[in-house]
């Protein structure tokens, strides 16, 4: 059985306030100490790949990670925001074997979640979760066997 570690991105600026292309947004101060947190709770999970949204706030999550690992983070539009849940999900078990941990957005980890419940695999939390929280989903024979919510880090 492998993993895959898929985490909400960290607690990112205002959308309201900020005035760039969304796809820019970085973290918030906040955001970052959650992103170090993250690093810390992962460090030592078997982990050999870094796959993230190309958006800013969710590579900023992964960069505390990537430093500590020494793993580059790579990119995929499979999940940004608006993504397909059924191609992320088939994204992300097809990263499992590796020991991803990969970085989304709110809309796509609910879809992913929601398909993964739909399937039959019980959860252990809500579909609705908090920014820096991760769900632990644990692959066998190219499908989803179990889902472990994990927390969002203390503030």
């Amino acid at each position: 059985m492998t993993a895959v570690h898929l985490v909400r991105h960290a607690k990112a600026k205002n959308r309201l306030k900020w005035e760039d292309s969304d796809h820019l947004r970085p973290l918030a101060n906040r955001g970052r100490r959650e992103a170090a947190a993250i690093a810390v709770r992962l460090a030592d999970e078997p982990v050999s790949r870094l796959v993230s949204s190309p958006y800013v706030r969710c590579v900023q999550t992964l960069e505390p990670l990537s430093d500590t690992l020494g793993l580059a983070i790579e990119s995929s539009d499979l999940l940004a925001e608006g993504a397909d849940g059924d191609d992320a999900l088939a994204f992300l078990v097809s990263l499992a074997a590796a020991g991803t941990v990969a970085c989304t957005h709110g809309d796509v980890l609910y879809d992913v979640v929601w398909l993964v419940a739909q399937s039959g695999v019980p959860l252990d939390g809500p579909l609705v979760v908090p920014v820096a929280s991760t769900w632990v989903l644990a692959v066998e024979d190219e499908r989803v066997v179990s889902a472990r919510f994990i927390e969002q880090p203390p503030r």
